[in-house]
């Protein structure tokens, strides 16, 4: 097992053409060890080198809902009247400390997700 940084896209492609050959390798193995490694470095590779911004605040109520099968009724009950959530969803109307809150606490959107600018 030669493992070195990851230092270029060289280097990555490498490491992810390594890891699809071992990646069923067992735990506890020389090979097993070498795909947790090789896993560490690709992400932190991949974290410095393809950050993800953080998502719409409105997008991102708008996914949960759908994932949680919600209906803007439903988030009415929330955040409050339904005309109150139509604005909201159509960028009319920021949301309020109070409703990040319930947001949050309901929907388990972060809260650094749901205070942004948008």
């Amino acid at each position: 097992m030669k493992i070195t940084p990851i230092r270029n896209e060289k280097d990555y492609q490498n490491a992810l053409n390594r890891l699809e050959e071992i990646f069923d390798s067992k735990k506890g193995t020389e090979q097993g060890d070498e795909l947790e490694i090789l896993s560490i470095l690709i992400d932190r590779y991949e974290n410095d080198n393809f950050p993800i911004g953080m998502p719409d605040p409105i997008e991102a109520i708008k996914f949960r809902m759908e994932q949680m099968g919600m209906k803007q009724k439903d988030l009415a009950e929330v955040v409050g009247f339904k005309s109150r959530v139509s604005e909201i969803l159509s960028k009319k109307r920021k949301l309020t400390l109070g409703m990040i809150r319930k947001l949050n606490s309901t929907l388990h959107i972060p809260t650094e997700v749901l205070v942004q600018d948008y």
